[in-house]
């Protein structure tokens, strides 16, 4: 089936399962945002354990889909990978130390005997949720900013910024998109708690509260951001690519072209703001549980366009700023024709992969986690 594919279309179809990756990755960060509510929504040891074990079921899926996202672009995109892993790595060492600290609180904020205390690894999962985010939308954003590498004849790598990758959080762009995710994740965090946490208890209802007004506080904090965001990718120029030749040059509204080129794109865009808005009013109701399955449907879905906006199109999705003609578009930085047909039969298997993943999520989720599962004196972790 793959063989009959001429390599633009393995790597168009690459992209689009990068694409789809890293948009579940969006979702996911719901993990995230939940640890940063953890101060916030949770005034005793019984509701945080309530937050630490909802969310510990769930953690690995995310740091999971992460690597699973850098490994495929590694795979379909090898000159991307070796290109911002290796010219930014400060930026992405920072991230992945924040990674680091999440998978070292999970397992030791509640041992016996541990010298840092609970409330330092609060700290740490605090910080993962919201400078691991933060970071993790800048780099995002480059992918419509820019960053400031060049690429020798021999494709190796020349940054050519002292800071390594930490210059681009000095780019408003970059931040704006930044604190989206964080904001998003949040509000994606808060839902997803009160669909998973069973509230009938009146011990843990003003936890409840807390938790539906955070998802409003959230969501109303993350719209100027996106709409500065948003306003700046239709007005900015953008780096097109001239697909006969492969020269980049700078076109004016290239973004907005680019949506008002691929409609099914732009309706993806659209109908994912909506559905984030709409899981957000679920949550209004006093009994509205399920908001999380729309908000993140809408993540998704918003994720998903942003990141064919970048590549599709004859788009250069990791532009240079200092030597246009080192950017990487999805026909230059790909893997051979052979190793992208290999990959899609391989890629055949995500389907079951995802199955597997959603059955067991049914199972863990089928009863709501409840006070008598954690104890205001033992604090069990579960996981």
């Amino acid at each position: 089936m793959f063989d009959n594919f001429t390599l633009a279309q393995l790597q168009q179809l690459w992209w689009l399962i990068v694409s789809v990756i890293g948009a579940l990755f969006v979702f996911l960060t719901f993990v995230q945002g939940g640890q940063s509510l953890l101060s916030f929504v949770a005034r005793n040891d019984l509701e945080k354990s309530l937050v630490i074990n909802s969310l510990g079921r769930k953690w690995e899926l995310t740091f999971t889909t992460l690597v699973l996202f850098g490994g495929a672009l590694f795979a379909a995109f090898p000159l991307f990978y070796a290109t911002s892993f290796g010219g930014a790595y400060w930026i992405w060492i920072a991230i992945l130390f924040t990674f680091v600290l999440q998978a070292v609180s999970f397992e030791f904020r509640k041992k016996p005997g541990n010298l840092l205390g609970a409330r330092t690894y609060e700290l740490f999962l605090f910080l993962n949720g919201t400078i691991g985010i933060l970071l993790i939308g800048i780099v995002l954003a480059t992918f419509f900013s820019c960053s400031c590498f060049q690429l020798d004849d021999y494709n190796q790598v020349l940054w050519q910024h002292p800071m390594l990758g930490l210059e681009t959080a000095f780019s408003f762009f970059n931040v704006s998109f930044g604190i989206f995710l964080v904001l998003l994740a949040r509000t994606l965090g808060a839902l997803y708690l009160l669909n998973n946490i069973d509230f009938r208890l009146q011990l843990v209802k003003d936890m409840e509260k807390r938790l539906r007004k955070a998802v409003a506080t959230n969501l109303i904090g993350a719209i100027p951001f996106l709409l500065y965001f948003m306003y700046n990718l239709a007005t900015v120029e953008g780096y097109a690519v001239k697909p006969e030749s492969g020269e980049i040059f700078m076109e004016s509204g290239k973004y907005l072209q680019n949506l008002l080129a691929m409609p099914g794109v732009l309706a993806m865009l659209a109908a994912g703001l909506l559905f984030i808005l709409l899981g957000a009013a679920v949550a209004r109701r006093p009994s509205g549980k399920s908001g999380i399955w729309f908000s993140g449907l809408g993540s998704i879905l918003v994720a998903l366009s942003l990141f064919l906006t970048a590549g599709f199109n004859n788009t250069a999705f990791y532009p240079s700023s200092f030597d246009l003609n080192s950017s990487l578009t999805i026909y230059n930085a790909s893997s051979s024709r052979y190793t992208l047909t290999a990959m899609s039969y391989i890629a055949l298997a995500v389907p079951l992969v995802l199955a597997y993943i959603a059955y067991f999520w049914r199972k863990m989720d089928r009863e709501k986690l409840s006070t008598g599962e954690v104890s205001d004196f033992t604090a069990k972790e579960i996981y």
